[in-house]
């Protein structure tokens, strides 16, 4: 179902088919992109997701198209979504850095910590440390009950306690990503933010199409945000995509 990939001058194309049941928009859609109807493609893939069709494959593929139609932004924000829900796919996670590398200006970029976070879903992280953490506890109730094994587990406890730790900070990352992060992809170019949130508003900096910045708060058709220089602005919300954290 996914369509691909990067080249140091464009995005080849690829058609993965492997699901029986593929709806009918969807391969309409995959054709309009074959065709080289890039911007067409891009629209009835929105389509599709504005109907609330949701999966990595077609976040994937609409970002594609929205690349080869020149929106770096509505690309980015595509693949950010798709990240959120397979965040260890190679060919989405290289497509995102690509078209990433091709916004000019100031933009937010990841950190090393915050990169690695986002290789497991909330979900994942979750399901990791409690199953850690239940291991640990079947260990010390095995102690308790043949306090013979005491010594022959003393290594595997500890080696298991540090897991459930580790993962138990990975968890409290990617919640507080999830809780309290978003970011504002701008999908326009020279988009202005401004020291309030209306348009005769002084102009404080201008973001280009594909910008990530941080959100820090939104009122009724604006959203305000800091570039990653630290200035702050507000800026029509019709005019960038607002992601949550992963």
């Amino acid at each position: 179902m996914k369509k691909l990939f990067v080249s140091a001058l464009a995005l080849a194309f690829s058609i993965t088919l492997y699901a029986a049941d593929i709806p009918a928009d969807f391969s309409a859609a995959n054709r309009l992109y074959a065709q080289g109807k890039f911007s067409e493609a891009a629209k009835a893939y929105d389509a599709l997701l504005q109907s609330g069709a949701r999966s990595a494959a077609l976040l994937f593929n609409a970002g594609n198209a929205e690349f080869k139609a020149g929106h770096l932004g509505r690309s980015i924000a595509a693949y950010c979504r798709a990240e959120q829900i397979s965040p260890r796919d190679p060919e989405l996670r290289a497509n995102l850095a690509f078209v990433r590398n091709q916004v000019q200006g100031v933009t937010r970029r990841e950190s090393r910590w915050q990169n690695w976070v986002s290789t497991l879903t909330l979900n994942e992280g979750a399901a990791l440390t409690a199953t850690f953490f239940w291991i640990v506890l079947a260990l010390l109730i095995a102690r308790q009950i043949r306090p013979a094994l005491v010594a022959k587990l003393k290594t595997l406890t500890r080696v298991f306690g540090g897991l459930a730790l580790v993962s138990g900070l990975l968890l409290a990352g990617q919640a507080a990503a999830h809780f309290s992060t978003a970011s504002a992809i701008c999908v326009a170019d020279n988009v202005a933010a401004r020291t309030g949130p209306f348009e005769d508003a002084q102009i404080i900096f201008t973001a280009r199409d594909g910008a990530e910045l941080s959100v820090l708060g939104r009122r009724e058709g604006w959203v305000q945000v800091a570039d990653a220089a630290g200035k702050i602005g507000w800026m029509p919300a019709k005019q960038a995509e607002v992601i949550p954290g992963a």
